[in-house]
């Protein structure tokens, strides 16, 4: 008699029917970065509604146009430029992310190829159908991924201009370009910047800590970070701080923002950043799953804050 469980000899089976039964489609959800895109749909959400708050103009027949529309846009520009990204790094993912389509070979490199040109178009003709403020965001925005991860340029590899790039784009670049679009231009109203500042300075946190757990392939590969440089306890560290300044900054600031529920601001951001820092204490640093689930939480919180912000503005109605 076999000595080998029944679970053991048996044939693995997902759980995910996706995985299962359309393999393709959960490899491009994979190639696509799924906690980016869904960073780029919370960001096309809220500030439609901080929009909408603010001057109520856009019709209820314009939605699928001021919604719809743009958010394919912005989603079709984020698998381009995450894309292109993993072309680039195939070597390096296969050390650093070898669960990715191209590292492992789910995606032949001529596939990775295709999606990326293919999207990068849609990205640019969808824009341009809306208005000249979404075509400048978008179009912006993948001349700066292309320039972070394309040689000769390829800024990731310096750590300033790489986490430039990163918190340049969905820092200043998406907000403003979005509201613009959506508002037909100026003003700029002042919980818009807030929120534009708030952002910018967290992704610089998301900037740098993304590097904490890929230490052993940029090291392989001469891409220098800021974690290479100052070691992953300083960049944890320097990230959590960041982070709180982020929250606090904006629950003072929320107490001066025209249109704005000051109450629901302080309190939602004081419960994020406890929360913050709760997790963050039970973080082991040599254990490089611990890091990725904590970096994953971080990306939470961004998307936590489009949904608290407009929320607050549209209390304030």
């Amino acid at each position: 008699m076999s000595q080998t469980s029944p679970k053991s000899s048996a044939p693995s089976v997902s759980k995910n029917p996706v995985k299962r039964y359309a393999p393709w489609l959960y490899a491009f959800w994979k190639f696509s970065r799924p906690h980016t895109i869904i960073g780029t749909s919370c960001s096309v959400l809220g500030i439609y509604l901080i929009a909408l708050s603010n001057s109520g103009l856009i019709s209820r027949e314009n939605f699928v146009s001021s919604i719809f529309i743009t958010l394919m846009a912005c989603l079709c520009g984020n698998v381009y430029i995450v894309g292109l990204n993993q072309l680039e790094d195939v070597a390096i993912d296969r050390i650093n992310k070898p669960h990715l389509p191209l590292a492992s070979g789910e995606f032949s490199r001529w596939q990775g190829q295709a999606i990326v040109a293919v999207t990068g178009i849609l990205a640019i003709g969808l824009a341009a159908s809306q208005s000249p403020y979404l075509l400048a965001m978008v179009a912006l925005s993948l001349a700066i991924g292309t320039a972070y991860s394309l040689p000769p340029i390829r800024l990731k590899r310096f750590p300033f201009w790489a986490s430039l790039c990163i918190f340049g784009v969905r820092g200043a670049i998406v907000n403003l370009g979005l509201f613009l679009h959506y508002n037909n231009g100026l003003p700029i109203p002042a919980k818009v910047w807030a929120l534009t500042l708030f952002i910018l300075v967290f992704t610089f946190a998301i900037a740098i800590f993304k590097d904490i757990p890929d230490m052993e392939g940029d090291r392989q590969y001469n891409i220098s970070t800021f974690t290479l440089r100052l070691g992953q306890k300083a960049v944890f560290n320097l990230s959590r701080w960041v982070l709180t300044v982020c929250y606090l900054g904006m629950a003072i600031a929320s107490l001066k923002l025209p249109f704005v529920n000051a109450p629901f601001l302080i309190i939602s951001h004081l419960l994020a950043l406890g929360s913050l820092w709760l997790r963050s204490y039970k973080i082991d640093l040599q254990d490089k799953h611990e890091i990725a689930r904590f970096y994953q939480f971080i990306w939470k919180l961004f998307f936590l804050e489009y949904l608290i912000f407009p929320a607050a503005c549209l209390l304030s109605l």
